[in-house]
């Protein structure tokens, strides 16, 4: 579902105005679209997962080994 053309106005509004004093300056409206763009992508990644997580708890399967380059936990 895509959002309204004025959801995403007040989306870009309100993102430079949060950012604004932690930058020390204003936003364009293309830096601040990137911005929401990118908070948005990061919190669906930590989503997703948390979900993969609740799956591989419920996995009574024994776990494999890390590839390379990887760090078990």
């Amino acid at each position: 579902m895509k959002s309204s053309p004025a959801a995403n106005d007040n989306l870009i509004d309100r993102t430079r105005k949060v950012w604004k004093p932690r930058l020390g300056r204003g936003l364009s409206g293309e830096e601040a679209r990137q911005v929401a763009e990118n908070v948005t992508g990061f919190f669906a990644i930590l989503a997703e997962w948390s979900r993969a997580e609740q799956l591989g708890a419920n996995d009574n399967r024994v776990p494999t080994k890390p590839h390379h380059g990887e760090v078990s936990q």
